[in-house]
């Protein structure tokens, strides 16, 4: 009966969605004590929720369910995104030519360029494809692969990869270019790095944050209506 009552409040929602917050807090506190890429809360957190889950040898589909919450107050903060985005739209408007083919290009890009080194190094159709929408947000990367022929959890573990990757390198390698512009520099963190990269360009200033979402919402869409055209040519 003990047993059974501690199985069922490890496997509840209350620890789940408790655990995994507190999990987060710590991550944070630790990445702004030592800032460094391999530290950063994203990273951290998936990483100590593996190893936990794995010895409470609680599977993701219960964990995916305990912590619903959370996913969707995720759909709530990426609508919150909105509001840089109205203050900034006049700005946005006038380089909307600029944002448009930067989007495309990034968008393309982010395809071609996660397929292709699966393809060079011998992997199956269906691990290229989970690759494929690597630069996309989370909820629709992981459809647009399922649709595709990908396996959707795979799509989110290299979705999580690609935004921290684009969060931590992605701002050096632009000032390297000479990247000023904060519309360009927004943009393509939000391009290439989806939800996570937005975050980090709202660091930078608001027109910035507006510009990565305008970036992570135009490619969302770009990306689910040409992957499928594109991978055909690819594959």
């Amino acid at each position: 009966m003990t047993e059974f009552s501690f199985v069922e409040l490890i496997e509840g929602p209350v620890f789940l969605t408790g655990f995994s917050c507190l999990v987060w807090w710590a991550a944070k506190a630790l990445h702004r004590r030592f800032p460094v890429a391999l530290l950063h809360p994203v990273l951290t957190t998936i990483g100590v929720l593996i190893v936990v889950l794995t010895l409470a040898d609680v599977d993701y589909a219960t964990y995916r369910d305990g912590t619903a919450i959370i996913d969707f107050l995720l759909g709530v903060s990426v609508v919150a995104l909105g509001l840089p985005l109205y203050r900034q739209m006049r700005i946005l408007r006038r380089n909307l030519a600029g944002v448009a083919t930067g989007v495309v290009f990034g968008g393309l890009v982010g395809i071609v360029s996660a397929v292709v080194p699966f393809l060079l190094m011998g992997a199956d159709a269906t691990s290229a494809v989970s690759a494929a929408p690597s630069s996309v947000t989370t909820p629709i990367a992981v459809v647009v692969s399922e649709v595709s022929g990908g396996m959707p959890g795979l799509t989110a573990a290299i979705v999580v990869i690609t935004g921290i990757m684009g969060a931590v390198i992605g701002p050096v390698v632009l000032r390297l270019v000479g990247v000023t512009s904060p519309v360009a520099f927004g943009l393509a963190l939000g391009t290439a790095a989806h939800g996570i990269g937005t975050a980090r360009a709202l660091q930078e200033g608001e027109l910035q944050g507006a510009s990565g979402s305008v970036g992570l919402c135009l490619n969302g869409l770009f990306t689910a209506a040409v992957m499928p055209l594109l991978l055909g040519l690819l594959l």
